[in-house]
């Protein structure tokens, strides 16, 4: 069988990822993210192997660097080094600041018709003179590893076989690690955007939740929020959800990084959740960091390795 765009063979069942909070401020099972990420590639590895013994076929995954922003460049060393740890084919090609929008075209291009490279991703943001949204539709849909092709994104809302955006699914991972099974389950979605707030309702309809799409204009967001057994905040704004929001027992899962400035001229990492108010309620939640953010990376790999499997009509007896 091919490797499905859920990856539902991940061994979450036995739940060894969420453990409980020792502070007294807070009930909740914290839901490790560096753990679960860690346990989503050696599902790949494994399976990365098999294909290489099966079929000796490598799955490659490409990215694109554009300027020298530094935290892309942090992010894309991240990426390369993961990439070769499940023993995949990491290709970087990094440009100039000022190339030109027709030579990123030409490079996709290449890459689009190159059948080592089974994922693509132009890591963003892109400098002023290029139309990012240009550059992404260039990609071929069967390479679109960040799931953000116009193709995939219909397919996802069709119930077909996609690549979806890799932190919903990584955050639907992170729920299921928790509560195998959220069939039925009332999930208030914080945030409306293209990257997470939609993608997340598709694949949440796809687990046969009942699903609610909230954002920071909704009325009496509160009485929204309080309603649900699941809550995913991507909103975009520090500690907007407050603890009393949270229905007791909800499972938390906190989407948003956002850096705050404390005393001593400093910055903070905090989420879109007051995250101690939550943890009092919540029957489980993300911290943030270590919470979703481990997940992204990890479900590239994953994406990588369904397109290689997809476009090489390639099996996993693994």
């Amino acid at each position: 069988m091919i490797f499905g765009w859920f990856g539902r063979k991940s061994a979450h069942k036995e739940k060894p990822t969420a453990k409980e909070d020792t502070s007294s401020m807070a009930n909740a099972r914290i839901i490790d993210g560096k753990a679960v990420a860690a346990q989503v590639r050696a599902d790949i590895a494994a399976k990365v192997a098999a294909l290489k013994s099966a079929n000796g076929f490598t799955p490659g995954l490409a990215v694109v660097l554009v300027g020298e922003d530094p935290a892309s460049k942090v992010y894309v060393r991240n990426k390369g080094a993961q990439t070769k740890e499940v023993g995949m084919n990491s290709i970087e090609h990094k440009l100039p600041a000022e190339t030109s929008e027709a030579d990123i075209l030409a490079l996709v291009d290449s890459l689009n018709k190159d059948p080592a490279i089974n994922g693509i991703l132009v890591q963003l943001p892109l400098p002023k003179h290029v139309d990012a949204e240009k550059v992404l539709n260039a990609i071929d849909p069967g390479k679109d590893v960040d799931g953000f092709h116009p193709v995939n994104v219909g397919r996802l809302w069709i119930g077909e076989a996609a690549l979806a955006p890799c932190t919903p699914t990584g955050s639907v991972i992170l729920a299921k690690s928790v509560q195998e099974n959220l069939s039925g389950m009332n999930a208030v979605i914080i945030g409306r955007s293209n990257i997470v707030g939609k993608p997340m309702a598709a694949l949440l309809l796809r687990e046969n939740c009942t699903v609610t799409i909230a954002h920071s204009r909704t009325k009496d967001i509160a009485s929204v929020v309080r309603g649900a057994d699941l809550v995913i905040a991507a909103v975009g704004i520090a500690e907007f959800v407050k603890g009393d929001w949270i229905k007791p027992g909800a499972i938390v899962i906190d989407v948003g990084i956002n850096r705050v400035e404390v005393p001593g001229g400093k910055a903070k990492l905090k989420g879109d959740v007051a995250y101690d108010e939550a943890a009092a309620i919540a029957s489980a939640i993300t911290p943030v960091p270590g919470g979703v953010g481990p997940m992204t990376i990890a479900c590239l790999l994953k994406n990588t390795l369904q397109a290689a499997q997809m476009q090489h009509r390639l099996a996993i007896t693994a």
